[in-house]
């Protein structure tokens, strides 16, 4: 499934994603600055959290409640290798039955749930996005 949105329609494109996204593991695939990290920030909020969503670069996680659950952020732009997200105990995140998102699982294949939702963002241009949704 393919959304083509402009970054002023993010709430309505966010709401669009929540009703099509199968599993509790989606997995934020693009280049720096597609708009992986915007989307997070309203899917977030979306999930009823009132919690200030940042990027976890440095920290690998971020936890936010919402008002069911709670969402992991993972962030695994500056890792160096598969065992750092494997020794910080990523897995236990995965069994868990909490939303996990996960920006640049590139870095990390191995590691890959069972099931997940795939977003692979493109940014058309400054203002647009494409994204490719697929579900395994």
């Amino acid at each position: 499934m393919n959304f083509t949105y402009r970054l002023s329609d993010i709430e309505s494109t966010a709401s669009q994603i929540l009703k099509y996204v199968k599993s509790k593991n989606v997995l934020f695939s693009g280049e720096m600055g597609s708009g992986k990290t915007t989307l997070i920030k309203e899917l977030v909020k979306q999930s009823g959290s009132k919690d200030r969503v940042s990027s976890p670069t440095y920290s690998l996680v971020n936890e936010y409640e919402g008002i069911t659950n709670s969402v992991y952020h993972f962030d695994f732009y500056r890792i160096e290798d598969e065992l750092e997200a494997y020794d910080m105990g990523f897995e236990e995140y995965l069994d868990s039955s909490n939303q996990v998102f996960i920006e640049w699982p590139e870095k990390i294949p191995n590691l890959w749930p069972q099931h997940y939702s795939l977003l692979e963002f493109t940014a058309e241009d400054e203002q647009t996005r494409t994204i490719v949704l697929t579900e395994f």
